[in-house]
């Protein structure tokens, strides 16, 4: 129970025990009047379980952060990509600050100064969602009443805000990338953009793909296995390459594939023996940023600027991202009034009607209507491809 006590002269605080038996204060009462005052709203609010210790709000951001990034649970590129932010940006700027004197204006001040800055937006987007994500974490766990940084009621309006679209990708122009990539990186990497392109498989699902996961028949059928413990490879920023769960519950599943695709991944593995399908050209595991670098980027913005390329290479679709594949897939099941449910199935999507995803089921018919339609994108690119056939004899197979 808190209890009041002179201090000095007009100076009275209260004082009150916390949990682990240790004593807290409240300094600053003109009187014991003042003092008596705090302590019953105080109890009103233990009361209702809504009294915040001010002791604990001093705690400092630069004490709080390590806690509550080793308490995340969240996708390992997601939580690397959170402690680059509290140590190049949320510490250098708050670290020296008490969660209890953070105010909104400050954030926002902050906020303004990351933009004018030359930060990309979307950059400072996901520095103000970490910062709020910490905060708002901080109250949960009682340590300040409610996060302080609030959503922003005025302002100007500003037209980068819209997020801009994600550029994707018709399938001729996602052969012609191919064949260009086969050109300067390797039959492997070609079939790599094809596969993502064709099923819709994230990045990760697709390098992180073991052949004990792939399933190709004499019939031409065939499905892979996003293993819901070790599907997905992870980069962190500092290690080694690890497999682990994909990107949600839901991405865990099985893609089926067209017979093209099914017969150029059977002629692929007889080309190495790696435990994964899709290795780079020395037999490595492939990094993101090392394949867009050398592959990807190239074949898809082309090379104008060089002076004097090994191989002149045209631009396809210049900014296409490994990510603008997977749009590219959503993009052609669209187009094929593939239904929705089958279209979230196979991307690992969750519908926002869960009556409607509970009660739905993909019928064997449309999955075959599906694979029917990817085929027929496929074979319309190859025969409108202009691509010299000694470059596309990678795809010979399919």
């Amino acid at each position: 129970m808190p209890w009041a006590e002179p201090v000095a002269d007009n100076s009275w605080r209260v004082r009150y025990r916390r949990d682990d038996g240790s004593k807290g204060a409240v300094t600053g009462f003109p009187d014991a009047e003042a003092a008596e005052d705090y302590i019953a709203d105080m109890q009103t609010d233990q009361r209702r379980g809504t009294w915040i210790d001010p002791a604990a709000g001093r705690t400092l951001v630069t004490d709080w952060a390590p806690n509550w990034l080793d308490s995340l649970d969240i996708d390992q590129r997601t939580e690397d990509n959170y402690r680059s932010i509290v140590r190049n940006h949320i510490g250098p700027k708050w670290g020296a600050t008490a969660l209890a004197d953070i105010t909104n204006s400050q954030a926002r001040t902050w906020e303004k100064q990351l933009r004018a800055s030359g930060l990309a937006k979307t950059t400072v987007d996901t520095i103000l969602k970490c910062f709020k994500l910490m905060l708002n974490d901080a109250a949960d766990e009682q340590l300040i009443a409610a996060s302080p940084v609030r959503p922003r009621r005025r302002g100007r309006r500003r037209r980068s805000q819209r997020t801009p679209r994600q550029i994707w990708a018709e399938p001729a122009e996602v052969l012609h990338i191919a064949d260009q990539v086969a050109l300067i990186y390797g039959p492997g990497g070609a079939l790599l953009i094809v596969t993502a392109a064709w099923t819709g498989a994230r990045w990760g699902e697709l390098v992180g793909l073991q052949r004990q996961n792939l399933h190709l028949f004499d019939d031409n059928t065939g499905f892979f296995v996003i293993d819901p413990d070790i599907g997905a490879l992870h980069e962190p920023d500092k290690g080694p390459l690890f497999l682990g769960p994909p990107k949600t519950e839901e991405s865990a599943r099985s893609v089926t594939l067209p017979p093209f695709l099914v017969i150029l991944l059977r002629a692929h593995l007889t080309t190495h023996t790696h435990p994964h399908v899709f290795v780079t050209p020395d037999t490595e595991l492939h990094r993101r940023s090392n394949f867009a670098r050398r592959a990807l980027r190239p074949a898809a913005d082309g090379n104008a600027r060089l002076t004097n390329p090994a191989v002149r290479l045209r631009p396809v679709k210049p900014g296409l991202k490994f990510r603008g594949l997977r749009h590219s897939h959503k993009t052609w099941m669209i187009d094929d009034a593939v239904p929705e449910i089958a279209q979230a199935m196979r991307m690992g999507h969750v519908l926002p009607d869960k009556v409607r995803e509970t009660y739905s089921h993909v019928a064997r018919t449309v999955e075959q209507r599906l694979l029917d339609a990817l085929q027929a994108r496929w074979e319309k690119a190859v025969a409108d491809s202009v691509t010299p056939p000694k470059q596309a004899a990678w795809r010979e197979a399919g």
